[in-house]
């Protein structure tokens, strides 16, 4: 990096650490209340909710570990990405309105005030798990790689300068996530389409043209293979995106999950009133819709550069071709002042995203398991300070585990989408049925959590003990190019354990004696699905766009 790449990225840290600051100054009083610490209740905008979201979610396993899918597998990759833009309509018309009725502020919380304490205690503890093992680890780890691509500096002291710059901006409570969201929100769209526009330019003058609509268009004719949504059982790209599940299947319950079922909804949405937080909903749903242009199309173009000679040692660790990779590579092309705002983009995403995770482990910890299990009585002011330790906990919990994972071996998205896998069917399946079904058991959602876990790992393990080559026909197993086993996909391992989920709480919940069926159900009015004329419009376009683009790109 030289020296005008430096200066736009001091620019940039000291915007987000005077903003901050004052920010935090402006709201000092108010961070003595755990709940406005912990929430911003009544104090976010839904420009502020929809940014957060994405800043919290966009990270470096988008930018690392999504664009190097682009580079393996191409634009297949982003329906991760246009499936959610779907998903947070889902989640804005149907679950916020429960959310918010039945003043729910933690997941474990609703877990607690729908079925019994047994029962949130262990999710508790597994999400505490998983957050810290699988998110925290791999978005350090990667964006630490990445930055250490970029600028040559030490990968041990990128990942220390991430940790401790996400402490600084999680200290502040939520009002200082919410709010310096959007700005590292605005650095992350700026630098990563200009990142996007100067990689399309660069194929154009490789192959002899200009533009990025013509390096657009010789991504199409160089690497056709690269643009087809949804895949057939013999490509080997299938195990990881199979066919028509994408849409019908396993995907919905990835994003269902991860956007209806988990605390970074609730802290960005859950503080503000349903009209305000479905705009910021929305929102976040036209974040998502432009987020495959930032982070696939770079590594589409990063192999087709590859492809034809370009970065040929670059691309490889330990003779072998390391696909998230692209991403760090193509920054290393940008000229001197982009190069420092992409790197900018990339550092915000990563430091937004590790400040939304550690808040959630903060929440989850000092309200469901300190308040609930450790010190009942404690006092506002502690449980800011117990929430701001566990902030500091997490971090360096995850900065001790984190090159021991074998995250870059795996692919970094894929990762966190498998092993998140383990137990998202389960969670899902006990909230759904806890939302709409007021029969459901306490024992049914326990069997939700552990047999849907045990279920996870049995499957995982399953090609090792049996031989799944009868399901080839019906396309629910393929030859894994890494085991040779016949494998089934993971997001069809989902889809099944959902399966066996809904089945034994639906057993579980009917065969339940009258005295143990649940005296404790949601309140929930029908009417309050309803949206205004505004959310309905802007919902239908949202729809439109992804139809024209899966029938684009089928």
């Amino acid at each position: 990096m030289k020296l005008q790449d430096y200066i736009v990225f001091v620019i940039y840290f000291i915007i987000v650490a005077v903003y901050g600051y004052w920010i935090y100054h402006r709201k000092k009083k108010a961070t003595a209340d755990s709940k406005d610490f912990f929430l911003a209740e009544g104090s976010l905008t839904w420009w502020a909710i929809g940014a957060s979201l994405i800043a919290s979610n966009i990270s470096a396993e988008q930018f690392i570990g999504m664009s190097g899918d682009g580079f393996s597998m191409g634009l297949a990759i982003a329906t991760y990405e246009w499936m959610a833009a779907a998903t947070l309509i889902v989640v804005a018309v149907f679950f916020l309105p429960i959310y918010l009725k039945n003043k729910i502020y933690t997941m474990p919380q609703f877990l607690r005030q729908r079925y019994n304490p047994q029962v949130a205690n262990i999710m508790a503890i597994f999400w505490l798990s998983l957050y810290i093992i699988v998110n925290l680890t791999s978005i350090l780890f990667l964006g630490a790689l990445a930055i250490s691509t970029v600028s040559g500096i030490s990968f041990t002291f990128c990942m220390l300068f991430l940790a401790v710059f996400a402490i600084l901006i999680t200290l502040g409570g939520m009002k200082v996530i919410g709010y310096t969201d959007v700005i590292q929100v605005f650095f992350l769209i700026l630098g990563g389409l200009a990142t996007t526009y100067l990689a399309l330019n660069l194929v154009s003058e490789q192959f002899g043209t200009s533009g990025v609509w013509n390096g657009l268009s010789l991504l199409n004719k160089m690497a056709p293979d690269h643009f087809d949504m949804v895949f057939t059982q013999d490509n080997p790209h299938f195990i990881s995106l199979p066919g028509l599940t994408i849409m019908l299947g396993g995907m919905w319950i990835v994003n269902l999950n991860y956007w209806g079922c988990n605390q970074y909804i609730t802290q960005r949405a859950l503080g503000a009133d349903l009209n305000t937080a479905r705009s910021g909903i929305l929102f976040a749903a036209y974040l998502k819709m432009l987020m495959p242009i930032i982070v696939v199309l770079p590594g589409i173009a990063a192999y087709v550069l590859w492809k034809n000679g370009l970065f040929q040692t670059e691309m490889l660790k330990d003779g072998e071709v390391l696909k998230d990779n692209a991403y760090p590579v193509l920054l290393n092309l940008l000229p001197a002042g982009l190069k420092g705002l992409s790197f900018a983009a990339l550092t915000a995403a990563v430091v937004a995203s590790l400040a939304g995770k550690a808040n959630s482990i903060s929440t989850i910890f000092t309200l469901d398991i300190y308040k609930n299990a450790i010190n009942k009585t404690a006092s506002e002011k502690n449980l800011v300070w117990v929430g701001r330790i566990a902030v500091v906990v997490s971090m360096v919990l995850a900065l001790i585990i984190a090159p021991f994972l074998g995250i870059d071996k795996k692919g970094g998205f894929e990762f966190i989408q498998e092993y998140t896998g383990f137990v998202s069917p389960g969670i899902f399946a006990m909230f759904i049925f806890g939302f709409f079904w007021k029969r459901t058991t306490s024992g049914a959602a326990m069997f939700a959590i552990i047999g849907g876990f045990a279920s996870s790992v049995i499957f995982k393990f399953l090609p090792g003990w049996v031989d799944l080559s009868f399901l080839q026909p019906f396309g629910f197993a393929v030859v894994s190019p890494s085991s040779g086993l016949v494998e089934i996909p993971f997001l069809d391992r989902m889809g099944f354990v959902f399966i066996i989920c809904v089945i034994g709480m639906v057993l579980i919940s009917l065969m339940a004696p009258p005295h143990k069926r649940p005296a404790n159900t949601l309140e929930v009015d029908y009417k309050m699905f309803r949206t205004s004329p505004g959310f309905t419009v802007g919902a239908l376009i949202v729809i439109i766009m992804l139809i024209i683009l899966y029938y684009t790109f089928w």
